[in-house]
């Protein structure tokens, strides 16, 4: 099973325009809708979809509206309740792919709160595969509460821990490598997320050169974490482990919302793990999954007749010579 953990769910509207949107003007929808959602409860949605056994864990009173989507959507999850309203977050996309959120910040979460989290992750832990911590952290939770809990798991389960990924942003992500306990099997950064990790290049720079941002990502590696993991726009994407690096580039698609991309990205690494795959093939079905959650109307995230592989060239890369030190992130933070 692979569980994943929402620390900062919401209940996403997006609104999906005819024309390019009008700063201050008044606009007619083309159509519009709302999901319980998040990066975790994304990742959720496509594993469900492609028959993956998984479970979404996340703070959230039953009868929260968030809650109750992922129950009439008959997503397998374990809410924690917390005696206050989730967050709503807005996205509106325009017909070239363009996309504008608005995210709310979220309910706070205090000490105790926090702690019966770590409890149910420890829980849930025994019993996976994979635990994906993904997305935000709400007020009132530290910064270092990934890193945290990464240590947790595996001071409490030692060699039954279970792979754990990480897809976050910012001082949350930093916090993983300013004094590592134990890092993540798995980091899933855009070129902006890693430019500002490693301190190596800017995101232009990254997303410029895949030999550049496999050096980058190399470090990370170099570090203790055994995969990245890294999404570099129209570009495509790059795996680097302690084997390799690859490069993985899809054909021409007609972006329609990038909502949720990077979530079945994620989504579609670990459906190819789960089942055996190469690394350079877990790429390859990140990039399908990637591409094909891109190519649809608003929050929609892909199902597995969806996705197409055969479209995705997968190249070995040879990491360009870098000089930099780890920096402090800068990046925008992950919903």
């Amino acid at each position: 099973m692979i569980t994943t953990f929402t620390a900062n769910p919401s209940l996403d509207r997006t609104i999906e325009l005819g024309a390019a949107l009008v700063r201050g003007g008044v606009q007619r929808a083309q159509s519009a809708g709302a999901q319980a959602a998040g990066k975790g409860v994304n990742v959720t949605r496509a594993l469900v979809a492609a028959g993956v056994p998984t479970l979404a864990l996340l703070p959230g009173d039953d009868t929260d509206p968030v809650v109750v989507g992922l129950a009439v959507d008959g997503l397998p999850h374990h809410a924690l309740p917390i005696g206050q309203p989730l967050r709503s977050n807005v996205t509106i996309t325009e017909p070239d792919g363009t996309t504008t959120k608005v995210n709310e910040p979220g309910p706070t979460l205090d000490a105790a709160q926090q702690e019966q989290i770590s409890q149910a992750l420890l829980e849930a832990a025994a019993k996976s595969s994979w635990i994906v911590l993904a997305g935000s952290l709400p007020p009132g939770v530290p910064a270092y509460f990934y890193a945290e809990t990464i240590a947790r798991l595996h001071l409490g389960l030692g060699s039954r821990c279970p792979l754990i990924a990480v897809d976050t942003s910012d001082a949350p992500l930093a916090a993983l490598y300013d004094a590592p306990a134990g890092l993540p099997d798995l980091i899933k950064p855009n070129a902006e997320e890693l430019a500002g990790l490693t301190g190596t290049a800017s995101e232009a720079e990254l997303e410029a050169s895949p030999e550049l941002a496999a050096a980058a990502a190399r470090r990370l590696v170099d570090r203790g974490t055994t995969a990245v993991l890294a999404t570099l726009g129209a570009r495509g994407a790059l795996l680097v482990t302690a084997e390799g690096a690859w490069l993985a580039t899809h054909s021409p698609i007609q972006a329609r919302s990038t909502v949720g991309a990077g979530d079945s990205s994620l989504a579609g690494y670990l459906i190819a793990h789960d089942r055996g795959a190469t690394p350079p093939d877990c790429l390859r079905s990140a990039v399908a999954y990637g591409a094909a959650a891109a190519s649809l109307p608003g929050s929609l995230i892909p199902t597995p007749e969806q996705p197409s592989p055969e479209s995705v060239t997968v190249t070995p890369l040879t990491p360009a010579p870098t000089g930099h030190l780890l920096a402090s992130s800068t990046q925008t933070p992950k919903e």
